[in-house]
């Protein structure tokens, strides 16, 4: 009979930061902001059963990636996409049903994810994603990417709707924080693990603003392509880039790679 003992030790949970990663990271983000808006809005769920619906999926995702041992691409990034999704259902839900202000939100979400990361650090001495192989590292690591999402919901939808910046001009904003962040990293050495999560809340605002981009109408800044065929066209390229990665570049053969040195 085998016995938790018997086990094989758990790897690392999260796939290496390639740029393979903050591809899917953005087409993932992209899914959270339209699939919201088609369960929503195109199938009349309503915000509050679309949250409860999402929330409960999420759940079973999460379940199926704690039980893994090791890395698994299609489970991974499943658990993202949805979680992506729930993160955007928080923060409308909180604005929408509950009529508290983008700023306020953001604020709130800001806090919640820098007392996350603070316990995260107090308790395991290291906030590195490439030492996620205990449960309790990944609790603190699921719990983060859920605020990185609702906060980045919240700024994104501030800066383009409350400032009245416009979708594309928000999603160009952003991306030019994060290149500056890139720069900062390669060229004057900037804390590879600030800059991961710098970089990780970002790219919700980017994807967010993508998302709008493509699929709301003209009148209102948009290609008009819909929350369908938008959530479709990226859900399709996540789809491709899960098979790459499944299938071409096992794990301990990627490239471009952030390298930190943690404390475990």
């Amino acid at each position: 009979m085998t016995t938790p003992a018997d086990r094989a030790p758990m790897q690392n949970k999260v796939p290496e930061v390639t740029f393979d990663f903050w591809l899917i990271k953005l087409l993932a983000v992209t899914v959270g902001e339209t699939a919201a808006d088609y369960m929503n809005l195109d199938l009349e769920l309503g915000l509050s059963t679309t949250s409860w619906i999402l929330s409960g999926v999420l759940i079973a995702a999460l379940v199926l990636q704690f039980a893994q041992r090791k890395y698994v691409p299609w489970v991974y990034w499943v658990a993202v996409v949805l979680i992506s999704v729930v993160g955007t259902l928080v923060t409308d839900n909180l604005v929408d049903n509950f009529g508290v202000s983008l700023e306020t939100t953001t604020i709130v979400f800001s806090l919640a994810l820098a007392a996350t990361f603070a316990l995260w650090y107090l308790v395991e001495r290291t906030l590195s994603i490439h030492t996620i192989f205990t449960t309790r590292r990944e609790l603190f690591y699921w719990l983060a990417v859920l605020f990185t999402f609702a906060l980045g919901t919240a700024a994104g939808d501030l800066v383009a709707e409350g400032f009245k910046l416009g979708y594309l001009a928000t999603g160009l904003l952003f991306g030019g924080i994060i290149a500056i962040i890139a720069l900062g990293y390669y060229l004057i050495g900037l804390n590879s693990i600030l800059s991961f999560w710098l970089a990780y809340i970002l790219t919700r605002p980017v994807g967010a603003s993508l998302g709008d981009f493509f699929s709301q109408p003209g009148q209102h800044g948009g290609l008009g392509l819909g929350t369908t065929m938008t959530s479709l066209i990226f859900l399709a390229g996540i789809a491709l880039l899960i098979g790459y990665m499944t299938l071409m570049k096992p794990r301990g053969q990627l490239a471009l790679s952030i390298n930190e040195a943690a404390p475990d």
